[in-house]
């Protein structure tokens, strides 16, 4: 389900920016730590670009590494599957600096 929403806004997003015009590419960056599945993302697009100026738009992803930094020691750390304790100190107190972005980096389209 979280692909169909994340797809609808990209979606939207793209039409509201583009109006008529044919787009060629979409370029999507997000966060590991929003677990989208590029692949379903993909047969979403598809079934909600059918017979619009996005039908034929080919998808890229930029994935961004997660980054979060301790509260305790301060020191930077790249979470693991989700983890946020510290591996320096084994502190549960983190601020996610990256990881969680979701957006449409570029569009392309034919004119």
């Amino acid at each position: 389900m979280r692909e169909l929403q994340a797809t609808q806004v990209i979606f939207d997003t793209v039409v509201r920016q583009t109006g008529a015009a044919r787009v060629r590419q979409v370029r999507i960056a997000f966060g590991e730590l929003c677990e989208l599945d590029p692949k379903a993302v993909r047969r979403q697009w598809a079934a909600l670009g059918k017979a619009t100026p996005l039908e034929r738009a080919q998808l890229q992803f930029r994935l961004i590494r997660a980054e979060a930094q301790c509260m305790a020691c301060f020191k930077k750390y790249h979470p693991v599957n989700g983890e946020i304790h510290c591996p320096h100190c084994g502190s549960f107190g983190a601020k996610i600096l990256t990881g969680e972005e979701f957006h449409v980096e570029h569009i392309e389209t034919d004119e």
